[in-house]
């Protein structure tokens, strides 16, 4: 068995090192062949740095170095001297210095690997998530785990430091329906019996409330069988907290200390709190979305009334069936006729059934596929909604049902800003949307559902509206267009929570079944309270700028759902089906 220790890390070297004897291991990153010299970059977790094999210094470590290989596992004992001022590396946190090598041990080879690791960001992903461990390897990636670590040590440290305490909840536990689609675990034991994994931790944390507990919180494991995206995985982490006897703005100012304090420690960034507060409809109406991007304007407005007595076909037909028209004035921007043009095709793929584009030229007349149809005055009408417009702006214009159209708008602002290069970099803009709706209306099961889940609590005074007036006590925290979770006031009192089941439709039946254990909580002594759950893969991705939350999950799944690495999911055989008192009906299709 070969022996080996390490003094420091290859990163880590300095000028306190120098002419002292080191142990270095690591992996070889590359290797360079001078002719009497062999130069070999060795990385571990801190870094990288040069190692010197010289056959004057030491011929058998210089004779073993010759066998080197990319990814081989090598530990070497050596002196560390100053690079020639013409030989230092200023890219390197290490390239003033390398390892002048007395010893060297190979304690593992390495084949050659099925991608390159420096070229890896070019690889198809399927092949980097099959050798995860190889992706992992590259600097970047560890960089980001080690960004992970170092927030989830300061979630940790603050939320400790406030008197909350971290407790682990169930994994596998109860189906119940809040909404996405739970995974399902057969029960051995019970056989025709299924366990759920959570979607969140949703009830225990309220249960804890009832437990005494005031301040509870976890970096917490969720499961959701849902439809992947790049900010979606079947699995994911979230930090949950709950508080005891709290208001919302008690809930609100804790994050806003929470991410004040990452963004400076972690980041050097200063925050201005508080954070800006919208409400959900006012968000909407500005900018098409309840998660709205503040790092530009771009914003929507409502220009129904210029067109009240229209002559264009289209835009009637839409305003006699009560419909608007919002537009989207884009400033400071020259686009030719075949560039506009190109932006209708554009706003089509994002759900516009046609997008009317209209472009302020000097003298404030109006350049437009349906300019004959506007008034000479029709600038100075745009002014009237936009007072800033001056000639050279451009007018995108979308027409339809309110709330689908300000969809469209706010798709297309988004696509806008990113294609036009309007974004501006190193910018955090956190937003709280606030005054939700407390339940939205599913046309095809003719109900109600809730917005957030059936335990927020409604805002006062929701018992003499009807359902689509009412309000909910709920907040979502939004980053850079991004939502990274959310929350609310709780429903405490069983009276409240069967009126609220009541309204989404739920049996007397159902409710005992699903939720008897909470009503029985909240008839024994149920505190008020309220918490918050946030994405932290979500966070990671925004802050690492990072394209999907796969980037800084040490191993995700792929959109599909498959896990290249592991081959999950897989088949089990029947005796494991038998056991579980379960039959395959429908197979799964073979191809992944």
């Amino acid at each position: 068995m070969q022996y080996y220790e390490r003094t420091t890390g290859c990163g880590l070297i300095n000028e306190k090192y120098l002419n002292k004897e080191v142990k270095l291991a690591g992996w070889v990153q590359r290797r360079r062949d001078h002719g009497g010299l062999i130069f070999i970059d060795l990385r571990d977790r801190s870094g990288v740095v040069q190692l010197v094999f010289n056959p004057d210094f030491s011929p058998e470590a210089h004779r073993l170095a010759h066998s080197l290989r990319s990814e081989y596992v090598i530990s070497i004992k050596g002196t560390v001297i100053e690079r020639t001022q013409e030989t230092t590396n200023p890219e390197m946190p290490t390239g003033h210095w390398e390892i002048q090598v007395l010893s060297l041990d190979i304690l593992n080879k390495a084949k050659s690997l099925p991608f390159s690791l420096e070229e890896a960001d070019q690889v198809d992903e399927e092949l980097r998530l099959k050798y995860r461990y190889l992706d992992l390897r590259r600097p970047s990636m560890q960089k980001k785990l080690s960004l992970r670590n170092d927030i989830n040590f300061l979630i940790r440290e603050f939320l400790q430091q406030r008197g909350f305490y971290d407790i682990e909840t169930p994994i596998l536990t109860k189906n119940t329906p809040e909404g996405a689609r739970e995974f399902l675990v057969p029960s051995r034991m019970e056989s025709g019996y299924f366990y759920a994994l959570p979607q969140s931790p949703q009830l225990y944390k309220q249960l804890l409330m009832a437990s005494g507990v005031e301040r509870y919180f976890q970096i917490a494991r969720c499961f959701r069988d849902e439809d992947l995206r790049a900010d979606r995985q079947p699995e994911f982490t979230q930090l949950d907290l709950e508080m005891s006897f709290i208001q919302e703005k008690d809930v609100q100012s804790l994050i806003e200390e929470l991410f004040t304090l990452i963004m400076k420690k972690i980041f050097n960034i200063s925050l201005n709190t508080p954070f800006k507060r919208l409400s959900y409809n006012e968000a909407f109406s500005i900018y098409g979305s309840d998660k709205p991007d503040l790092r530009y304007s771009l914003t929507i407005s409502n220009f129904t009334p210029l067109f009240e007595n229209t002559e264009l076909k289209f835009l009637r037909s839409v305003l006699d069936k009560g419909g608007k028209v919002g537009g989207v004035l884009l400033q400071g921007k020259q686009l030719s006729r075949s560039e506009l043009e190109r932006w209708v095709e554009k706003a089509q793929k994002v759900g516009a059934k046609g997008l009317l584009w209209m472009k302020i030229e000097e003298g404030g007349k109006i350049e437009s596929p349906v300019q004959k149809f506007l008034s000479e005055d029709f600038y100075e009408q745009i002014k009237t909604i936009c007072p800033k417009a001056i000639p050279g702006d451009i007018l995108f214009l979308v027409a339809g049902q309110y709330e689908s159209a300000w969809e469209i708008l706010g798709r297309l602002r988004v696509q806008i800003a990113q294609e036009l290069q309007m974004i501006p970099e190193g910018i955090y803009n956190f937003c709280w949307i606030i005054d939700f709706p407390l339940l939205q209306y599913d046309k095809d099961s003719d109900k109600w559902d809730a917005v957030h889940h059936p335990f927020t609590a409604p805002q006062e005074g929701w018992e003499d509206l009807q359902p689509d007036q009412m309000k909910a006590r709920a907040y979502d925290i939004v980053l850079n267009g991004v939502e990274l979770g959310g929350g609310s006031m709780r429903i405490y009192k069983p009276e409240m929570q069967k009126k609220i089941f009541d309204l989404l439709g739920l049996t007397e039946q159902q409710v005992q079944e699903k939720f008897g254990f909470l009503l029985e909580a909240q008839e024994l002594g149920f505190p008020p309270h309220g918490g918050i759950a946030l994405g932290l893969d979500r966070l990671l991705m925004l802050l690492t700028n990072s394209k999907s939350i796969r980037d800084v999950i040490a191993f995700p799944k792929m959109a599909s759902g498959h896990d290249p690495l592991m081959d999950a999911p897989s088949k089990v055989d029947d005796k494991q089906l038998k056991e579980y008192g379960l039959k395959i009906i429908t197979k799964k299709p073979e191809s992944k």
